[in-house]
């Protein structure tokens, strides 16, 4: 459901394909796209106060930011959320944050070069959070430390994929997509980052699957 990424991208690696995998989607483009999956798994549980939402949460205002601390089993990723770069998505991803959704989920799949995609609860590629948010336009460029929501081809299919783009060479790749919401960038871990996309994965025939998936021990936000 999530364009996942994926060395499809023939030049240069469309993803997420460009992550498609980047969220309910994951990249898959034969190498670089991130792509979402098209099944989206039930939520995880959560000891969390606040409930996991069961449908579109509300956009977050224009002009708020929030922050994400990622602590991952290789170190800690600071995330920077923008309202207003997409307000839905944001929204979407800070309500997930928040209940705990994220906790316990792996990156499965790491394209060197181009991206990292996590937040399938199944760890395949293939799961979401039972629902999907509204398209939103992308109004700025992808970039090293951009971080993206995945999807499929198909209209508002972003469910709780998203990606971490590794290098700024994948931003022209990922651009002419130009489909995936941007909800913001990393701020702080992005040697986190490079760790994890150095893992070795499965190949791009076979999706860029990680081999030795790290995972999100806790993921929480916070309004600064």
């Amino acid at each position: 459901m999530i364009l996942a990424p994926d060395r499809r991208v023939r030049g240069i690696l469309t993803v997420l394909a460009v992550a498609a995998a980047l969220g309910a989607c994951t990249p898959s483009t034969g190498g670089a796209t991130p792509a979402a999956s098209e099944s989206p798994a039930a939520s995880p549980s959560s000891d969390a106060a606040v409930a996991c939402p069961t449908g579109q949460p509300d956009a977050l205002p224009a002009g708020e930011t929030r922050t994400v601390t990622m602590e991952t089993t290789e170190g800690t990723i600071t995330i920077a959320l923008d309202a207003d770069l997409s307000p839905i998505a944001v929204g979407n991803f800070a309500a997930l944050a928040a209940c705990g959704y994220y906790d316990g989920v792996v990156f499965h799949r790491t394209v060197p070069g181009f991206v990292i995609q996590g937040g399938d609860p199944t760890g395949t590629g293939t799961g979401g959070p039972g629902y999907t948010i509204e398209d939103e336009p992308v109004t700025t460029d992808y970039g090293r430390g951009t971080v993206a929501m995945a999807r499929t081809a198909a209209p508002d299919s972003v469910g709780s994929q998203f990606f971490i783009v590794t290098d700024d060479a994948a931003a022209g790749a990922l651009s002419s997509a130009n489909t995936y919401q941007i909800i913001g960038e990393v701020t702080a871990g992005m040697e986190v980052v490079d760790a994890i996309v150095a893992k070795p994965n499965s190949g791009q025939e076979t999706g860029n699957m990680a081999l030795e998936p790290v995972t999100m021990t806790s993921v929480s936000v916070s309004n600064p």
